[in-house]
Parts: structure tokens; C-alpha cells; sequence
């Protein structure tokens, strides 16, 4: 380390390394989008049709065909819609457990036959190689021929019909070739030599990606799918933006609708995971009503002599004061809740009327705060243990979710993060059969100040109407 002569007797507290994400790729692909628009106008033919109709939030266009047809089955709408899509934008909503990512895959494998060209994008790698994995999987269910790449930034070895590259040019080679499929993060679809290199973007997890960026790499294809919810977690953010900077794409659309409206996309409207108990609550709170449990998860139950014996929402009160990022009381709580359920040789019946012994990892316990889960983790070692972010996409049995603070001014981050309706919906949703709220009563009767702090607390005093009292 080098230091200035005037600065020769200062001496820094601590060092840490700052790692620089360069955004410029991204920047350059919307100058060239916002040029079009000043010399052309935000209407019309011409390039970047699917950007501006992404901007004005349009229905998506086809080709001779209607959005909905009646008596269609989901899986046949986003099939037909994806093969029909005229430069344009196609949002889907997957509601947890709705198969996303199945609906998804079955489009690219869909196109792919038509010998269409896809590419796939998200915020991670490991989202793209998620999606990727189930068009594989797809694609060999139906006896399809299909060949996968993925550029990444570390090499790795080849699967079947799934291939790794690092190199930007050998990955813009393969998607050359008709009926193929490579996922990239953003930086490679916003460069100027990817423009145009395949016929559908589908970008994954798409609540969770800023608008800008959806923009910015919309001009890798002549139309986008939009795959996601925006009513589970919202895109991370680091450093400080302008307002506005956090919106998505996804959000975008929706506007002031919690689903999207059936003229401008595809709503996914049945769970294959929550018990109907469970589905109707967060189809109250956070669906408009709209999501539905599958016939048969009905008999999705819990087996045990006991309190936690059956289906549904259950509360457990555990009072204390003073706590805030961690909790001694709920943590114990909680170790007692486990200890009861492996102590009864408890069981659990699937949808299909399948009994299985209930172990360790059939319970998902969730927390707040990285602090909770440290504590959580001494008492219950080798559970399934984590923040709400560690598990969306994951699922269990039974969801133990520890709330931690004592009362809403107790709460680190305030009322906006603790009370969060996107968190306790990805909380709530992890279940199959049965959900455990512990928590301190206080929680449920914060002072709100604004209809907004109202509109948080609402989601919680309606679990608590709803769940039964441990």
C-alpha cells in the first residue's frame, strides 16, 4: 500500500477490498435505445419494440392470436403465446409453488422445436443454471433433442446436452445454431455484438432485476419473457440510488396490481405445495384472490400426539421485551417446538397420500435477522436454519418462522423490513403442511403512524385471526 507524504501519519482503523462492478455495457445499450426514441418517437415499427412497449406497459402483441382463449390451460397458453409473441414483452407470475420454472422450461423446449433461438438471464448464474437444468430435464422428458450452453466465469466441465464456456465469442458461435439455448447474466446480452443474437430473452426471477437492466439487455432478441413475482422477494440493492432506481420490471407492469391483469400477461393460478389452509391466506394477502391450492393437497398433514398434530397456521406467543436483532426466549422456543415434533416420531402425508417420517430436514426454521439464525443454530445444530432471502424456491413439511423482535420500535431497519408483506409471504409459503409464527404479542399491536405502516401490520393481524394458538 502506497501513501502520500501528507497523509504519512494517518493511519486507517481497517482495510477491505473494494470489489467494482462496471455498469458501463449496460449504460451504452440504454443510450442507444434512449437515441432511437429522441430521432423516432416511443410508437411504431422499427428497432428495440419490445423495450418501449416494455416501457409503456402494453399487452403483449402476437401474431394473429388473442392473449386468453376459453377453457385453455395455463401451460397451453404460455406455450402457444410464447411461439406467437411479435417483438414484444410477455410476462409471466409464478405464485410460490405455481412452477415457474416448469412452465418456463416447456416454452424454451417449445420454441427450441420451432427452431427458435433462446436465451436465458437473471441476476446470478445460479438462477440461469436452475432454469437451464429444467430445460434439460424438459426437453428429455419429451424425448426432445435440445443443446444447452451457459457462458460463466469459471470453467467448468460439460454435461450432457448442457455445455460451459467463459469466452463471450465462442458462446455468441453456439447461439448461431437453430432450436439452441444459452443463459448469460445481463453484461453479455447488453453488448453491442449480442444485439439481435436470438428470437426470445426469457429473463428468470425478473421481479428481482431493476427495470434499467431489463432494458438494457431487451436488445438481444426480438421479444422478452418475464418470469417472476413480484410479491416474493424484491431485487437486492446495494449503495444508494435514485428514487425509483428499485423498481422492476416485473413491477413496472403491474403497476397498483398485486397480480398481473389478464390482459397484459399470464398469472400462474394454483400452488403445487400449500395446503388450501395455508394458499388461502396468502391468496387473501398478497394474490388478489387468485391463487388456488392443486386437488389433493388437501391431504397434506402433519401426523403427531400433540399441539402440532394436523394442517393450517399455528402461533405460538412468546413474550419478552428489549430484543431486537436476536432473541434468547423465541430461540428456545423454537429448539423445544423441534425437539417435541422428532421426539413424537412424527409423520407427514403428501398429496398423495404418501406417509413419511418426519426428520430434521422436513423443518425449515426461518428468522429475520443473521443474529436470530446465530442463535437458532446453537440450539437446533444441523437444522435447516436461515434468513427469509436463504430460502426462496425451497420448501418443507413444516416452517417455523421466529419474528425476534419484542415490539415494532424494537425492530432493526423499522417497520418497512420486520413487517415486510413480500417477507412473510416468502416465510408463509415454504409450507407444505403446516406454519409456525413465534413471536412476541407486541408485534401484532404496533402504534402505525401512516396508512402505509396500516398496510403492514395488516398481513400479521390477519395471520393471527386466521391461525390457531399453540
Amino acid at each position: 500500500m502506497k501513501k502520500r507524504k501528507d497523509t504519512a501519519e494517518v493511519h486507517p482503523e481497517a482495510v477491505f477490498a473494494h470489489s467494482y462492478i462496471d455498469t458501463q455495457v449496460l449504460a451504452d445499450s440504454l443510450v442507444r435505445i434512449g437515441e432511437f426514441v429522441a430521432d423516432n418517437g416511443m410508437e411504431g415499427e422499427g428497432e428495440y419494440r419490445a423495450a418501449r412497449d416494455l416501457i409503456l406497459a402494453v399487452a403483449p402483441r402476437l401474431r394473429g392470436q388473442e392473449l386468453r382463449r376459453e377453457g385453455e390451460a395455463t401451460l397451453a397458453v404460455a406455450v402457444r403465446v410464447a411461439l406467437n409473441l411479435d417483438r414484444s414483452i410477455f410476462p409471466v407470475q409464478g405464485p410460490p409453488g405455481a412452477g415457474k420454472t416448469f412452465v418456463g422450461a416447456r416454452m424454451i423446449c417449445a420454441l427450441s422445436k420451432e427452431g427458435k433461438t433462446i436465451g436465458i438471464t437473471a441476476n446470478s448464474h445460479k438462477v440461469i443454471r436452475n432454469l437451464l437444468d429444467e430445460v434439460v430435464a424438459a426437453a428429455a422428458a419429451q424425448e426432445q433433442p435440445i443443446q444447452c450452453f451457459q457462458k460463466v466465469s469459471d470453467e467448468e466441465e460439460d454435461l450432457p446436452n448442457l455445455s460451459f464456456t467463459t469466452g463471450n465469442g465462442e458462446f455468441l458461435d453456439a447461439l448461431g445454431i437453430a432450436g439452441r439455448a444459452g443463459g448469460a447474466t445481463a453484461w453479455f446480452w447488453a453488448r453491442p455484438d449480442a444485439s439481435h443474437s436470438v428470437d426470445v430473452l426469457f429473463i428468470d426471477e425478473a421481479a428481482q432485476m431493476s427495470l434499467a437492466n431489463v432494458l438494457a439487455v431487451s436488445q438481444a432478441a426480438d421479444s422478452v419473457v418475464l418470469l417472476g413475482d413480484p410479491r416474493q422477494l424484491e431485487q437486492p440493492i446495494q449503495g444508494s440510488h435514485p428514487d425509483g432506481a428499485d423498481v422492476s420490471a416485473l413491477d413496472h407492469i403491474l403497476g397498483p396490481h398485486a397480480t398481473v391483469p389478464p390482459d397484459r400477461g399470464l398469472f400462474l393460478p394454483e400452488t403445487w405445495r400449500m395446503h388450501p389452509t395455508i394458499c388461502a391466506f396468502n391468496s387473501e394477502l398478497f394474490y388478489e384472490g387468485r391463487l388456488f391450492s392443486r386437488p389433493g393437497l388437501e391431504n397434506q398433514k402433519v401426523k403427531l400426539q400433540g399441539r402440532l398434530n394436523g394442517s393450517g397456521l399455528r402461533y405460538l406467543a412468546v413474550g419478552h421485551s428489549g430484543n431486537q436483532s436476536s432473541s434468547r426466549e423465541e430461540a428456545d422456543a423454537v429448539r423445544e417446538l423441534v425437539t417435541e415434533i422428532l421426539g413424537a416420531g412424527a409423520t407427514w402425508v403428501d398429496r398423495n397420500g404418501v406417509e413419511a417420517h418426519i426428520g430434521l430436514e422436513d423443518i425449515l426454521v426461518i428468522a429475520p435477522y443473521n443474529a436470530q439464525v446465530f442463535e437458532l443454530q446453537e440450539r437446533i445444530p444441523g437444522a435447516r436454519i436461515g434468513t427469509v432471502d436463504k430460502f426462496q424456491g425451497q420448501e418443507a413439511p413444516i416452517v417455523i418462522y421466529s419474528m425476534t423482535s419484542s415490539n415494532h420500535a424494537d425492530a432493526p431497519r423499522g417497520m418497512e423490513f420486520l413487517y415486510s408483506a413480500n417477507r412473510l409471504n416468502v416465510a408463509t409459503s415454504r409450507a407444505r403442511c403446516l406454519c409456525v409464527v413465534v413471536a412476541s404479542p407486541r408485534l401484532f399491536d404496533p402504534e402505525c403512524r401512516t396508512p402505509r405502516q396500516m398496510k403492514l401490520a395488516n398481513a400479521f393481524c390477519r395471520y393471527l385471526e386466521l391461525a390457531s394458538p399453540l
